[in-house]
């Protein structure tokens, strides 16, 4: 298969799904307490990984809207990006992560190619490790900091809202419902 259509590039900033409900998908970032972060994960990461299942996971319902398992793809380097970059939160001062194209990572990565049931292995790794991650942090660790290349600047916490936000909406992108 050719490279398919791609997406018009999302440039938006995201960064307002930290503090208020997501219009689109209905996810509200407002009340998750910590200690549910890592099964929200799973809930979310779950959705997208029954996704794949379907016999229609490699099927765009549009030419420029991404098929299941383009979407479980970007999901799984979405759980294994952000697990390096609560590393470096955890570990380093202040850190400064690099860019991340993600529109780049789906055409050099092929996602349009790849297998979803090996898709869906893959993600249920990367978010159970993200997950033992969130797990894993303790007391003030969620307060410390993180800055994106453009600027925006995270702690632990909305760090994780925010990446809560992407499997939530990610999720609700391959609902059949959404989808027709």
């Amino acid at each position: 298969m050719t490279t398919p259509a791609l997406p018009e590039p999302d440039e938006k900033d995201w960064t307002w799904v930290i503090h208020e409900p997501c219009p689109d998908c209905r996810f509200d970032p407002r009340p998750v307490q910590h200690a549910e972060v890592p099964e929200l994960t799973r809930r979310f990461t779950t959705v997208m990984r029954e996704a794949l299942a379907r016999p229609d996971a490699a099927v765009r319902p549009e030419p420029t809207v991404w098929a299941p398992v383009e979407y479980g793809c970007h999901v799984r380097d979405v759980c294994r990006l952000f697990g390096v970059r609560l590393d470096l939160m955890l570990t380093e001062d202040d850190p400064v992560f690099a860019n991340w194209d993600q529109d780049v990572t789906a055409v050099d990565e092929r996602y349009w190619e790849q297998q979803p049931a090996a898709v869906a292995g893959h993600l249920a790794e990367a978010a159970d490790a993200i997950a033992d991650a969130f797990a894993a942090v303790e007391g003030e660790q969620w307060q410390r900091p993180g800055r994106r290349s453009n600027g925006s600047v995270f702690t632990v916490d909305t760090f994780a809202r925010y990446f809560l936000h992407d499997l939530a909406h990610h999720a609700w992108d391959v609902t059949p419902a959404r989808r027709r």
